[in-house]
């Protein structure tokens, strides 16, 4: 709510260049930059451009997604995975489908539990949908939420006899490895600031739109830990490989969605257009998307 008053504080305070990392801040950011043509503004998971001092960026998040859903799906033994879910946008929605179908692929017996917890960082309602899952039977559990509570959650439960994975998310959380935190998916976001910072040094930044992962450097897969067998290390290595070599991409038909109707035929490959608008679940996924 505070976050046009903020944004602005900054420009008055002479910025060059400003990032706002957050979906939330798309609003604030285009009303502040309309007022100070001169400053340059970066919105990160964004889509609304309405000035031409206003880029985007965001990170192919489903690349990793993918990789740790297929750890996911090979070391779950309830069949149960979960998905504590931030908001029903298409980013979060490309990570619960590719985790979901690339556990599926390597177990077709797995179920995903999702909780929708709204918020990208709230401790309390992030561990309230552990502890929820792990009570329903969930014993690996992925987060699109940002904070360590999920990692507490699951450590408790093992403490107390349980067998419960978890993997990092945006950041490392590698206090909580080897156990339950057995791998993560982490944001660096470093490259792309590099770029973009010397690129107002050099007078060429320009408005557009950058969408990067494996290949860029902004998705990162962190440590697998010892607890996940060397064989599946060597799968989700492999694939971690493959799709920073560009050789796969994880929307790779034949996918279904969830209604029955056909999403991508055989050896189709999602278009980036497919990928922002997806507001759909894949077959085999439970419960629907709230609006």
């Amino acid at each position: 709510a505070d976050a046009e008053r903020a944004i602005t504080q900054m420009a008055l305070g002479g910025a060059d260049l400003i990032f706002t990392t957050s979906f939330g801040y798309m609003e604030a950011t285009n009303t502040v930059a309309g007022q100070f043509p001169d400053t340059k503004f970066e919105h990160a998971t964004g889509f609304m451009r309405e000035h031409p001092n206003v880029s985007t960026y965001d990170a192919r998040f489903y690349e990793g997604r993918a990789v740790i859903g297929h750890i996911a799906g090979r070391m779950t033994k309830t069949n149960k995975i979960g998905y504590i879910a931030s908001f029903p946008i298409p980013e979060v929605i490309q990570g619960i489908n590719s985790s979901f179908m690339h556990a599926r692929k390597v177990n077709p017996d797995v179920e995903m539990v999702v909780i929708w917890a709204y918020t990208w960082f709230d401790p309390a309602k992030e561990a309230d949908a552990a502890k929820a899952m792990i009570e329903q039977g969930v014993d690996v559990i992925l987060q699109h939420t940002d904070s360590t509570a999920p990692q507490a959650a699951a450590a408790e439960a093992n403490a107390a006899g349980g067998e419960v994975y978890t993997f990092g998310q945006a950041s490392d959380m590698a206090a909580f490895a080897p156990l339950p935190r057995i791998a993560s998916i982490i944001d660096d976001w470093g490259p792309y600031y590099v770029k973009r910072v010397q690129a107002v040094m050099d007078g060429t930044w320009d408005s557009g739109h950058s969408w990067g992962g494996m290949a860029e450097g902004e998705v990162v897969i962190g440590e697998i830990t010892d607890a996940v067998p060397a064989d599946v290390k060597a799968e989700a290595e492999g694939m971690i490989a493959a799709v920073t070599a560009g050789e796969y991409h994880p929307f790779t038909g034949p996918i279904t969605k969830q209604d029955g109707s056909v999403f991508l035929a055989e050896g189709e490959v999602a278009t980036d257009l497919q990928l922002v608008q997806m507001d759909f679940y894949l077959e085999g996924m439970l419960g629907d998307i709230p609006s």
